[in-house]
């Protein structure tokens, strides 16, 4: 399995209407959508995520002209690969339901962070994440009924919003306190139902989000680190670069350089096949 592309935070307002390529899509929608299937329409109101596969045409629009927020994997699938999404009983071109989309939203962002390092074992994660997002797809797309422990954590859909405005919002100066005070909990009150509903703090998704939009904007921009720091909501520069190095292995220039010369090798690589 060849991953080509990864997009985290995709957002529009209007139809989307894609054409045909011999690549696969996975969509993952954090908000309502409507998929218009062989002329006719359904509405995911909403966590969802459909497979395209290169024979079908992406056809969506947002519900009532909001904003789609949403997350894109490109792909080029081997026989194998479809035949595991075949076992998994996954229907593609077709949107699935997600009760919670925690699970396959954090395997996208995983392999994003992967995609900009250099690692000897990279195809083999990317393989690896892939199918632990059909097996994801495949437990929704099952007749047996799943326990659902989401609906065991108190506030979840509220705290689960807030993850989401964390992601979409990473340069804000969140303070836990005005955040009790919203939700009338105490300091260790939300602490606890956060770790216990995401699996992880309310610092580390705070820090998560921000590298995660540095890396876009390293990848996508010809921003200096500085700039990168400031608009990812960093005062100083050498935080930044000490926590990004921390996190992701290595520095931002370093990073930028990486995914510079993986796009290079992909030009490359490309320009053989043809």
């Amino acid at each position: 399995m060849k991953i080509t592309k990864i997009i985290l935070g995709c957002r529009r307002t209007g139809t989307v209407y894609g054409e045909m390529s011999d690549d696969y899509c996975l969509y993952l929608f954090r908000t309502p959508v409507i998929f218009n299937l062989g002329g006719n329409d359904k509405l995911c109101t909403g966590s969802s995520v459909i497979m395209y596969t290169g024979s079908r045409r992406q056809y969506f629009r947002p519900q009532d002209g909001k904003t789609m927020k949403y997350d894109i994997v490109q792909f080029k699938p081997s026989s194998a690969d479809k035949q595991y999404a075949a076992s998994m009983n996954i229907p593609f071109d077709v949107p699935v339901d997600l009760a919670d989309d925690f699970v396959i939203a954090s395997l996208i962002k995983n392999m994003k962070v992967r995609s900009g390092i250099n690692g000897r074992r990279n195809s083999e994660f990317m393989e690896l994440s892939m199918r632990m997002i059909l097996i994801c797809m495949g437990d929704m797309c099952s007749s047996e009924p799943v326990q659902q422990t989401v609906r065991d954590i108190p506030k979840y859909h509220r705290f689960k919003a807030l993850r989401e405005d964390i992601y979409d919002d990473p340069m804000r100066d969140w303070s836990v306190d005005e955040l009790c005070t919203e939700l009338d909990i105490s300091r260790t009150y939300f602490h606890r139902i956060y770790l216990n509903a995401f699996g992880v703090t309310f610092l580390q998704d705070v820090i998560e989000s921000r590298l995660v939009y540095a890396e876009e904007l390293l990848s996508e921009t010809e921003l200096s680190v500085s700039s990168v720091a400031e608009q990812c909501g960093y005062e100083s520069d050498s935080y930044f670069m000490r926590q990004f190095k921390q996190h992701r292995g290595c520095t931002p220039t370093e990073f930028r350089k990486r995914v510079a010369m993986k796009a290079t090798a992909l030009l490359l690589d490309d320009g053989s096949d043809s």
